[in-house]
């Protein structure tokens, strides 16, 4: 490990020089380039000098603790050698974590598919309020939310959401987010009091580019229709509605949201793109988790990841067994106590696994 850190600093040091060179400085293409890269390992160079740190720290304390005859200041010595120590465990654990693989993924933008499932019209109008709650988060996070398409119900709710969510980091944040959503509550239709289980499914997925997914045009059959729902004079009088099919993999993506229907098939080619892009990860990634159907599911209330239970103010994540008691606060976006626990239990699985790998649980060589 120490080897592969001397290298990334090393590394390191020949970006810092190659951003105050005239030649860089006078190229932009280069420049952001090589300032992504730079900026990229820096935590990582940080944190490793920070190590370094604490090892010279800890070294002068034992000298000091070895050495002193007075006994408060080999007791100064030794307490600050224990905690010099405690904190080198901490850091050499965050260097671990830096290095881990990088998801290819994680800068991407996330498209995102809410459905309703078991529950009828309860599981519609939980629907909304997840949309709603993944929307409340973006904002927090300055992100952008552009629906793609969306299905509503008779109730006011969803049965569908298709929206593409574009921000910095947006799937490293949200990709454990895919999976069966449980709500148990009093539905406003329901006279006796008695609480109800519906569940919704939601998928994340990381977009995709012209340059991760090639659609040959032969491969795609484009037919229009009239728009259905709210949406002004346009609607049922305009053929704006597309619908895209990708007929090697019968994959069918219907966008009506826009009125025009070059800006409808624009979004319909987003959304084929990221579902195709999907699917050849799941088949490089069936033996670990076969992502996208693995978190989707059938939408049976059985394949819970996380319940919201409204008349005990609880949500409840099964994966790491964390619940909290403020149900409001959540559905109005406050998600990071879930995104970053679940963040750090993953890390902890992969670095078990790369442990294991290495012969010792947990070790980096």
């Amino acid at each position: 490990m120490y080897d592969r850190l001397e290298q990334i600093e090393s590394r390191y040091d020949d970006l810092t020089k190659a951003l105050a060179s005239p030649e860089v400085m006078n190229d932009s293409a280069r420049y952001q380039k090589t300032a992504k890269a730079h900026s990229e390992i820096a935590p990582v160079v940080e944190k490793y000098r920070e190590y370094k740190d604490l090892k010279r720290g800890i070294a002068e304390s034992k000298a000091m603790v070895a050495d002193e005859s007075d006994p408060d200041m080999r007791a100064y010595a030794q307490e600050e050698l224990a905690k010099l120590e405690s904190r080198l465990a901490e850091v050499e654990q965050e260097l671990k974590v830096l290095l881990l693989p990088k998801d290819p993924n994680d800068d991407k933008n996330v498209m995102l598919e809410i459905r309703a499932g078991t529950g009828g019209d309860e599981a519609s109008l939980f629907a909304a309020e997840l949309f709603r709650m993944y929307t409340r988060y973006a904002e927090t996070q300055r992100w952008k939310v552009d629906v793609l398409s969306s299905s509503e119900s008779g109730v006011g709710g969803l049965k569908e959401v298709i929206a593409m969510i574009e921000g910095r980091g947006a799937y490293s944040r949200l990709k454990y987010e895919g999976g069966v959503h449980r709500v148990q509550r009093v539905p406003e239709t329901e006279q006796q009091g008695r609480v109800h289980t519906s569940a919704v499914t939601v998928a994340v997925m990381p977009e995709a580019e012209e340059v991760d997914v090639k659609i040959d045009p032969k491969d795609i059959r484009i037919d229009t229709f009239c728009s259905s729902g709210p949406g002004g004079q346009s609607v049922n009088t305009t053929y704006s509605a597309v619908r895209i099919t990708h007929i090697p993999t019968n994959t069918v993506v219907s966008c009506q949201d826009e009125k025009s229907q070059i800006k409808n098939r624009e979004k319909g080619m987003r959304v084929l793109r990221s579902r195709l892009y999907e699917m050849e990860r799941e088949k490089q990634q069936a033996a670990q988790a076969k992502e996208r159907r693995a978190m989707v599911g059938s939408g049976d209330r059985s394949e819970k990841i996380r319940t919201y239970n409204f008349p005990q103010n609880r949500v409840t994540d099964h994966r790491i067994g964390l619940t909290v008691h403020q149900l409001e606060q959540v559905m109005d976006g406050k998600l990071q106590p879930f995104i970053d626990a679940l963040t750090t239990h993953y890390q902890a699985e992969k670095l078990k696994n790369l442990g294991s790998d290495n012969g010792q649980p947990g070790s980096i060589q």
